[in-house]
């Protein structure tokens, strides 16, 4: 997921999405929340005595104790853990408080029998092919209210409420129902990513329209060059362009009918058609590097680097989580979705949304100093901080303003500007992983490997969405907007 954004050795992590991050199945991964502590520090159910929490002040809005100890668990993915660990020092000054970090790619199976025994750490990056199965905790209320955190003041401006200063959609990302309970704390770009130097030097522009990107293959491959590689092994990396692309071209009044599991979301989206027959073509014309279906996430981007192939799809995490194999005067760019036919959404239009779901344990021993890390990381410092370690944004709004970025982030940067308010973000990959990543993935698979056809890909990805939408063992969300 991440995506997200983080992998590891047996498959990325969600954006992020993204989310940047991905289940293989193991877990389902729910959206992620946020913990907002109670006054009291928060705590204990039939777990023994609350925290004891310390008096709320300008200071303190979250009313974390002097001198209480804090665990925190984080994903240490494409992103490392650096950032959280700056972010633990600050919280470690503050309050006088031993911090215990565990820096782990094993969150679910590590944590899992934490949660069923009544101990859970206070704060989780929860990313990774293994995560936690947020939905589930969710339901079963092991996930922190945030609300308290987003009315609580920002470290920059204590006349600010946290809820000011972060992207709206971080919000509605992180609700299960009416209640925030995960704070995406990354805020990740996916598109086409490519060499700024490569184009240059053949003379080739980045293509505005699906049919100028299928002229520009031809080109491509008489060059010598395969135009595209992919993460064969975890295909549905492929997705975090090819339903973007879906939303875009049809409006996301339709894509929103397939997060719902509605009966004929696909085979009742003309947009769906359109898009999927792409990717048929570009198959048909062996326009994807020859053995990419063979290739981990590194491996094609390993590929890509060392200009085997001009395209990718990923997610803004590549920059750092590539960076042992990039050229330096590689240039990586980002570019937004292609036009197709009668889109509902315009020229540049970018699929971005929060990634790297945080949550606080409602019944670990210290919510509120949870939460309170929380706030620290949602400083201009520490969200600064992370853009200069992992090359990534967070969802602190403008807080990379007047910085020099590197060229991956930079050029994420200036698309998700020029995108303005014509951002697109999906729920279907977090909501139901086993269904996108396995199920739909190895679909994508056989059709990116020429061994399926659109008509076919459609149709079978509509039989696999409405038995899930019959599996009652599956927690169901409803998205509106």
């Amino acid at each position: 997921m991440g995506s997200t954004s983080a992998h590891n050795h047996e498959g990325p992590g969600r954006r992020d999405l993204i989310k940047r991050s991905a289940a293989l199945g193991l877990i389902s991964v729910p959206t992620m929340s946020f913990l907002s502590a109670c006054a009291t520090g928060g705590g204990g159910g039939d777990q023994g005595p609350k925290a004891a929490g310390g008096a709320k002040t300008a200071k303190n809005p979250l009313g974390v104790k002097n001198g209480a100890p804090l665990e925190a668990f984080i994903f240490k993915g494409g992103l490392g853990d650096q950032y959280a660990k700056d972010a633990e020092a600050d919280y470690k000054a503050t309050y006088g408080a031993e911090v215990k970090h565990t820096g782990t790619q094993q969150v679910g199976p590590k944590l899992t029998p934490r949660f069923a025994g009544g101990n859970p750490p206070d704060v989780i990056d929860n990313s990774g092919a293994d995560h936690l199965d947020m939905n589930k905790l969710s339901t079963q209320g092991q996930l922190q209210d945030l609300g308290q955190l987003l009315d609580a003041a920002s470290m920059d401006d204590p006349a600010k409420k946290i809820r000011d200063t972060i992207h709206p959609s971080t919000i509605e990302k992180g609700k299960h129902g009416d209640k925030f309970d995960v704070l995406y704390y990354a805020f990740t770009i996916y598109g086409t990513w490519y060499s700024q130097k490569l184009l240059e030097s053949k003379g080739w522009a980045y293509p505005k329209t699906l049919d100028e990107m299928v002229t520009l293959c031809g080109e491509i491959k008489k060059a010598g060059i395969a135009p595209w590689t992919y993460a064969g092994k975890f295909p549905y990396y492929v997705h975090f362009n090819l339903f973007a692309q879906i939303a875009k071209i049809g409006g996301m009044e339709k894509w929103i009918a397939i997060d719902n599991l509605e009966p004929n979301a696909w085979t009742g989206n003309d947009a769906v058609k359109e898009v999927v027959e792409h990717y048929e073509e570009l198959a048909a014309k062996k326009y994807f590097l020859e053995g990419s279906q063979g290739l981990t996430h590194i491996q094609s981007q390993t590929a890509w680097n060392k200009g085997k192939a001009v395209f990718i799809p990923n997610g803004s995490w590549v920059e750092n989580e590539a960076a042992p194999t990039t050229p330096a005067d590689f240039g990586m760019a980002v570019g937004a979705l292609f036009d197709g036919t009668g889109d509902k959404m315009p020229h540049g239009t970018l699929r971005a949304e929060p990634s790297e779901p945080y949550l606080v344990s409602a019944k670990g021993k210290n919510p509120a100093g949870g939460m309170e890390l929380l706030r620290i990381m949602l400083s201009k410092k520490h969200a600064q901080n992370f853009a200069t370690k992992v090359k990534s944004l967070t969802c602190v709004m403008d807080a990379t303003e007047g910085m020099t970025l590197s060229p991956g982030l930079a050029s994420a940067s200036k698309v998700f500007k020029e995108a303005g308010t014509n951002l697109i973000s999906l729920q279907l990959q977090e909501w139901y992983p086993a269904l996108t990543d396995e199920k739909i993935g190895g679909l994508t698979g056989q059709l990116l490997a020429g061994e399926l056809k659109a008509a076919d890909w459609i149709k079978r990805t509509q039989e696999e969405c409405d038995k899930v939408a019959k599996d009652s063992s599956v927690a169901k969300f409803k998205r509106t907007a």
